[in-house]
Order: C-alpha cells, then sequence, then structure tokens
C-alpha cells in the first residue's frame, strides 16, 4: 500500500519533487535522519573523519575476517567474534592464545572490549555489526558496514565540533586555531603525535584522547600511515586488542565512492545555541580528563557526554521548529531553549517519581510526533523555492546554519513574502489534483486535502495529507531516533523505556513509555564537567548543589526540584526528588556538606582534572 501511495504521489506531484519529499531527513534544520542509530557506534566514524577528511567507505573487515563466503551476506554472518579471534590468536605479537580454551578468552576479552554483536546478543558466533572506541584504530574498522547506517549523526557531530564556515569540512589550514583539527599532517621531516600539529597552534583533541601509542609520519595521508609505537607500554588490553585487529586489516577504510559523496557536509542545527554548546562541552571535558580519568570510565562519560549534547540539540530543535511554524521566523540565539524535562532521580524506585518522568517525556514525544509533519511543510517549501527563479537570485546561504534561508520560507508560509501568493496558488492546484488521484484508494488523505475550512493553508494541508501515507514505520523511525538519542537503557544512557498495558475502546494496548533519568555515569559526567572553570581556564570553580541544578535546568532543560512549565508537581515530590540526588551524589563522593543548609552543599570531583593534580 505505501509503495502505492508513492506511485500515485510521484504521478501527479512529478518523480525527482516526490523523491525528495518522500524523505526522514530535512539537513537544513536537523542534519541527521530520523532513525535508529548506535550512539556507541559514532566515535569511531568521527575520528576517521578528524583523520581523513572525508566520510569512510568500504574497508578490509569482511575481505580480512570472512573472504570465504559465496555472497555478501554469508560473509557478513561469518565474520564473528570467534572467527576474529582465531585470526588474532595467529599473530606473532599476541602471544599466549594457542588452545581452544585460550582463544575462547581472546573472543570474550574481543565481545568485551571492542567488538558487539548484531541485535547486542551475546555468544561468539553471532554476526559483528559494531566497533568499540576503545582506541583510535577502531576507526580503520569498517562497521557499521556503511557509515550512512549512523544516520549522519557523525557527520553533524565533526561539523559541530571543526566550526567551519564553508559548504564542506575542509582540512584545517597551517596556522589556522582549532581545538578540532580536521586532516592536518607534519611538515616534510617531522614526526608527530596522532592530533598534535607540530606546525602550528591547531590540536584535535578527540585524536589524541584515543590514539596512546600512535605517531604519524611526514606527510603520511595515505591509508596505511599511521604506526603504532611497539615500546609503548602505556596502552591497556583493551587498547592493544583493538590495535592488533586494525594491524591485521593493514590498511584504513578508503573514502565513500561516488561524487561528492565522499564530502563531509558543513551543516549544523537550525539550534545553533545547542550546538555550540556541544562543542564547548566536549572540548572542555576531554581538555581536563581525557589524561586522567581510567580509559573504561572515561568512554563511558564521553558517549553520556554524547547524549546529553545530542538531547539538547534534538529538542532544542523541536522546540525551534513549532516556533518557527507558528510564527515563520526562527528565534535568535539568546531565545533558544532546549524542552524542559522532568527528572526522576529514582530511577524507577520511586513510583511517584518515575510516572510524573514518563508524563513529562510522553508530553515530549507527543510534540515530538508532530515533528515530521513540520520537516514536510519545510520540504515542500524548500522544493519550491528552490525552483522559482525570483527567490534564487537572492542567493540564500544555508551552511552553517540555514536560519535566514528558514526564515525565508516561514514568509512564504504565512503569506508575506513576494512569491507566497503564486506558491499557494501552486500548492492549492496540487491539492487537488492529488486528492483526486488518491480518493478511491486514500480517501482519509483526499479529505485531508480538500478540507479548506479547517485548514486554509494548502501547504500545511498537502503536509498533513502526506505524513499517513509514508507508513507507520515513518512514526516509528521517529521515535527509534529520539531513543538513539537518549541512549535510552544503557548504563550510560539518559533514559529508560518500559512497556505498559491500558485499554482504550475495550481493548487492551501494549505501549512503550520513557522516563528522563540520571545513571550514575551521566551524573558523573554532568558534575565533572561543571566543576570546571568557565570557557577554557584550567582548573575547578566552588559549586553548590543549588547552582549546579540551575545550571542543566538552563542549559539542558533537566527539571529536579522545579516543575517544568505547564506540568504540576506537588512541593513533596520535588523536595523527595532533590533529597534522593543528595544521598546519589554522596553516596558517589561527588558531594560533600558541613551542614544541612542548601547554600553549604558542594560539588567535589572523584577524579582532578590536568594541571590540577
Amino acid at each position: 500500500m505505501q509503495n502505492d501511495a508513492r506511485t500515485i504521489v510521484r504521478d501527479v506531484l512529478s518523480a525527482r519533487r516526490a523523491d525528495e519529499i518522500w524523505s526522514a531527513l530535512y539537513d537544513k534544520a536537523l542534519p541527521i535522519t530520523s532513525n535508529a542509530f548506535a550512539l556507541s557506534a559514532i566515535l569511531p566514524a568521527v575520528l576517521y573523519m578528524f583523520r581523513f577528511g572525508h566520510r569512510r567507505g568500504q574497508g578490509a573487515f569482511l575481505k580480512t575476517f570472512a573472504p570465504k563466503g559465496e555472497s555478501l551476506r554469508d560473509r557478513r554472518r561469518m565474520a564473528t567474534v570467534e572467527t576474529v579471534a582465531e585470526k588474532l590468536a595467529s599473530r606473532p605479537d599476541l602471544v599466549g592464545f594457542d588452545n581452544e580454551t585460550e582463544r575462547t578468552i581472546l573472543g570474550d576479552l574481543l565481545l568485551c572490549f571492542v567488538l558487539e554483536n548484531i541485535r547486542h546478543d551475546i555468544g561468539r558466533d553471532k554476526q559483528i555489526q559494531r566497533v568499540s572506541p576503545a582506541h583510535y584504530m577502531a576507526s580503520w574498522v569498517d562497521l557499521p558496514e556503511m557509515v550512512a547506517h549512523l544516520r549522519f549523526v557523525p557527520e553533524m557531530i565533526v561539523a559541530m565540533l571543526a566550526n567551519q564556515k564553508g559548504e564542506y569540512i575542509e582540512p584545517t589550514k597551517q596556522g589556522e586555531r582549532t581545538w578540532f583539527s580536521v586532516a592536518r599532517f607534519p611538515r616534510e621531516g617531522a614526526e608527530s603525535k596522532l592530533g598534535d600539529d607540530p606546525v602550528g597552534p591547531s590540536r584535535n583533541l578527540l585524536l589524541e584522547a584515543f590514539s596512546q601509542g600512535m605517531t604519524r609520519r611526514p606527510y603520511a595521508a595515505d591509508r596505511q600511515s599511521d604506526p603504532f609505537d611497539e615500546s609503548d607500554i602505556s596502552v591497556g588490553l583493551d587498547q592493544l586488542l583493538m590495535i592488533r585487529l586494525a594491524q591485521e586489516l593493514g590498511i584504513a577504510p578508503d573514502k565513500v565512492r561516488g561524487k561528492d559523496l565522499y564530502k563531509v557536509s558543513n551543516q549544523r542545527p537550525i539550534a545553533k545555541k545547542a550546538a555550540e554548546d556541544f562543542s564547548e562541552d566536549i572540548r572542555r571535558f576531554i581538555r581536563s580528563y581525557s589524561g586522567v580519568i581510567p580509559r573504561h570510565t572515561f568512554v563511558d562519560l564521553l558517549e553520556s557526554c554524547v547524549a546529553t549534547g545530542m538531547t539538547a540539540v534534538l529538542t532544542s530543535v523541536v522546540e525551534i521548529l513549532f516556533e518557527w511554524a507558528d510564527a515563520g521566523v526562527v528565534p535568535n540565539r539568546n531565545r533558544q531553549t532546549p524542552a524542559s524535562i522532568f527528572v526522576d532521580c529514582s530511577k524507577g524506585a520511586d513510583v511517584r517519581l518515575r510516572r510524573l518522568a514518563e508524563q513529562s517525556l510522553d508530553d515530549l514525544t507527543r510534540r515530538i510526533e508532530r515533528l515530521p509533519s513540520v520537516l514536510m511543510i519545510l520540504r515542500l517549501l524548500d522544493y519550491a523555492a528552490r525552483h522559482n527563479r525570483n527567490i534564487k537570485r537572492q542567493e540564500f546561504r544555508s551552511r552553517p546554519y540555514a536560519t535566514d534561508w528558514l526564515n525565508m520560507l516561514g514568509s512564504v508560509l504565512h503569506g508575506q513574502h513576494d512569491e507566497a501568493s503564486y506558491i499557494h496558488h501552486t500548492m492549492e492546484d496540487d491539492c487537488e489534483k492529488l486528492a483526486e488521484a488518491l480518493e478511491e484508494a486514500y480517501p482519509a488523505a483526499a479529505e485531508t486535502l480538500r478540507d479548506q475550512q479547517n485548514n486554509p493553508n494548502a501547504i500545511r494541508r498537502l503536509a498533513d495529507a502526506l505524513i499517513p501515507l509514508l507508513g507507520p514505520q515513518f512514526r516509528k523511525n521517529t521515535f527509534n531516533m529520539v531513543d538513539s538519542t537518549l541512549h535510552v537503557g544503557h548504563a550510560n544512557g539518559l533514559a529508560q523505556k518500559r512497556k505498559t498495558t491500558r485499554g482504550t475502546g475495550g481493548r487492551r494496548q501494549q505501549r512503550d513509555v520513557r522516563s528522563l533519568v540520571f545513571t550514575e555515569s551521566v551524573l558523573d559526567y554532568l558534575v565533572h564537567l561543571h566543576l570546571l572553570r568557565p570557557g577554557d581556564r584550567p582548573g575547578l570553580q566552588p559549586l553548590s548543589l543549588r547552582q549546579f541544578l540551575e545550571t542543566i535546568r538552563k542549559r539542558y532543560g533537566f527539571h529536579v526540584d522545579v516543575a517544568p512549565p505547564g506540568m504540576t508537581v506537588s512541593n513533596e515530590l520535588l523536595q523527595s526528588n532533590h533529597v534522593i540526588l543528595e544521598r546519589r551524589l554522596r553516596d558517589l563522593g561527588l558531594l560533600v556538606g558541613v551542614n544541612d543548609a542548601a547554600a553549604m552543599k558542594r560539588l567535589k570531583p572523584r577524579f582532578q582534572p590536568q594541571g590540577e593534580r
């Protein structure tokens, strides 16, 4: 049925136009695809893009660990932890894994620290799906097989961190100051640590943090150019396993093949403030703690950092786009705020707090459920504006931020632009033609297209009619994106999910409910980040618990002891939530107080930042 609907839309609106709007992506507002992605697989792809300056293509993983499969599908199934362990056990620089028991131990180590099975399955005979960010050399492993399976999240992160001005991410120029340089190499005759730029003020903090024991040779732009210093004894077992696996591959993946497909887009989300905060948070956290926090803990906290920042970006985009739909204007940076969400600090142990947190996040997900409609309006307007000769003459720039472009589209939507009347009349004709084509097979969509009384705006009617035609999977994919961003159900994630059953119309129906929680990893990360002095000044600042809660409320929308706007929460429950958080912080060694006065309860770090010990 879905294919039938698309065929009808293609016949009426033209194939090219239908293909552009039949999408889960509008990158000028949110440059990621509405679908599931693995947050733990993001960092290796980000490291690859920073190192080489382009998107990752085909690598040597299947060729190395499953060379004998008759088909690509067979080879994927043959690439298991067991086959990888057997291959690595034969390396002369990885000794002590000669018999079956020892190879089983090696496989367990790989599964624990380096590789992940499809669907998070356990066992050494399952298909491998992802690689963990144990070390920079994880970027040599082409897992997932196609970088597009990560829904353009790595590209967006690279764009936010690199903070360049062009259409695409380019190699950092000599002398350019940046904390996240792209594809910078030493001058002839020099050798440097990976991530460091000996010929200028540029650095790449992520490459520095993950490249223990790695160097790069002069002008080493080729894919075999990152040698490991075998005399370096600072690497841990997990890092060494990752290095040996990459060395078995012998070469980093090639770039994506196809015209311009290899380029990393410099498109950033319309939420400029959240994007800048995301970049600042990662920069400050890595600079201060990458060399002092134990490796496993640091990776967990960094993933909590990414989940927190991505959540603020996503909810800020949602708030901005709904305001744009109402007013036709993107709010300026100072007025951009993330959505307000109540946090269950008990992690579900207190049923009353859990229900409040579920109600709060449910309110947000209902709003996000309407997001595809707004994105469809944008896609319809975007196509019309790009093919309008008078608008084309104005030469709007949409990268890195598409604020001016969206403001122009908003003026068209609300009838304020010179070309608005023509575009609205054209859309009105499209509604009628599409209604005629759909009225037999899809009467509800045809009725929506003709309902001028309840919705006089033809662009909105067209968007509202098209969304159901995309099928139920489109809605499911939107929630998959939300779950992936929140890192739901993970020990270093922001939310948990459970199934609940309720009766509607005499039938019992199951549904997922989500609640925002503070896992230990998230608490650890938030406290250590906000104890740092503002900006790039080294050292710690005094921070009371009250100041901390106010900061995370304003910066990320996390409400603990204050009810979110529009939500009623009793003072008793707010105080209970506060007390639970205070107790958890004490148990983690992150809070100290000399008496019961709120102002005297101060946060303290478990790890001293670099330069402070």
